[in-house]
């Protein structure tokens, strides 16, 4: 299974290659992939920061254990 952390990359590399197809090739289509792509990276960074905090939160745990 793909990371969030993966799949922010992945994503954040597709925005990147349709927003410029869209702003400098002008090519429309482009841009309903480059809001798609910037849906997908929001998601996945909800749930990255709430890995992260689970994961902050269980090493202070064990440090203090």
């Amino acid at each position: 299974m793909e990371s969030n952390h993966d799949i922010i990359r992945r994503a954040m590399e597709t925005y990147l290659a349709e927003n410029e197809k869209f702003t400098v090739k002008g090519v429309k289509a482009s841009a309903a992939r480059a809001r798609k792509a910037l849906q997908e990276i929001s998601k996945a960074i909800r749930e990255r920061r709430k890995e992260i905090t689970a994961e902050k939160e269980a090493l202070a745990e064990a440090k203090s254990s």
